[in-house]
């Protein structure tokens, strides 16, 4: 979640990504790079409006490289693409994401504690269950980032398709999709740093990890609704549980690379399912993955993986969907030797 900007002036207006060049930042100033050799690359990958500014503007997001050509630690794109060129075309995989998350601000003397919105400073509010949705100043804490938030994707031209308040106060969810393929993870990355943007000015912080509020409080996760176009396609609901098969085979690769600290939020209560055992079923929110009614009734459609944490990188979680169910595993090695050994 170490989203990090710089700004470039142009002469004349930006409108393609093609225009850009390769540019660099100091990596010995973000622990990727020695300071006699310092020099990581930026390459942009993606365009979008700039909604502070305004147009012409633009947003690019961009992947690091070392100066030998190698990803940073942090770029999982460079993985995630080579797996969704080799199936996208014949198998259209689409994502759609849900994004929670908590907003903390700084309080009490010198604003020196880090603590829920509308939390009672050092004290617990009332149980969950009023909050999901809800409307009203004793139910709804930090409505004006989140609208702001919505504002500025919208404006951005990401693919930001709802939001709602969540079930523990001062929570929050934002849906991205539907996207195709890799497109995801340049969308979902986009929206979180117009997030974290858009918390500068209310003073918010934005937590994204998985169970930041310890007890009986509901952790954060990164549901993932997945399809293809056999899933889809008429007949498609056995496809989706000949990919449910697949994905119990490799439960614990998955595991092994849906965020940190998820074994305190899969624990099979608060609406997860346990993070030691696969399992899937109709509505079920308890499960691992659960398959809509919808997609029952049709007898085709998309289903969600209710697994992945709030912290995910949505390049790993997404290409390892569609390998692990597509394509047989295909480059889901490398991903995950570069997730592991770098997180």
């Amino acid at each position: 979640m170490d989203l990090r900007s710089k700004l470039k002036n142009f002469k004349g207006e930006i409108k393609d990504v093609s225009q850009l060049e390769e540019w660099n930042y100091d990596g010995s100033s973000t622990g990727q790079a020695p300071t006699e050799n310092s020099e990581v690359l930026i390459r942009p990958v993606a365009l979008f409006d700039d909604p502070f500014r305004g147009k012409p503007n633009k947003l690019a997001f961009c992947e690091t490289y070392h100066v030998d050509g190698t990803p940073t630690n942090t770029n999982f794109r460079h993985f995630a693409r080579k797996i969704f060129d080799k199936g996208t075309t014949e198998h259209e995989p689409h994502f759609g994401i849900e994004q929670e998350y908590f907003m903390f601000k700084k309080v009490g003397e010198g604003n020196q504690v880090s603590w829920p919105l509308g939390w009672p400073i050092g004290g617990y509010p009332k149980p969950q269950f009023q909050y999901y949705c809800g409307n009203g100043a004793s139910n709804a804490y930090g409505r004006d980032l989140m609208e702001a938030h919505l504002k500025a994707c919208l404006n951005a031209g990401v693919q930001l398709y709802g939001t709602n308040g969540e079930v523990a106060p001062g929570q929050w969810e934002f849906q991205v999709g539907t996207c195709r393929g890799i497109d995801i993870g340049d969308h979902l990355w986009m929206a979180r740093f117009l997030l974290q943007r858009c918390g500068e000015s209310f003073g918010i912080d934005v937590d994204f990890s998985a169970k930041p509020i310890k007890g009986d409080w509901n952790g954060s996760g990164c549901h993932t609704n997945y399809s293809t176009k056999h899933t889809m396609a008429k007949g498609g609901y056995s496809v989706i549980l000949d990919h449910c098969k697949k994905l119990d085979k490799e439960h614990k690769t998955s595991i092994s690379l849906y965020g940190k600290s998820n074994h305190e939020r899969l624990t099979g209560f608060h609406e997860t399912s346990s993070m030691d055992k696969f399992s899937f079923g109709v509505a079920n929110r308890g499960a691992s993955v659960r398959i809509p009614r919808t997609s029952e009734r049709d007898q085709c459609g998309y289903y969600e993986d209710r697994r992945p944490a709030a912290d995910i990188d949505p390049y790993v979680v997404s290409s390892s969907l569609f390998s692990i169910t597509c394509l047989e595993n295909y480059g889901l090695d490398d991903l995950i030797n570069h997730y592991v050994g770098k997180k």
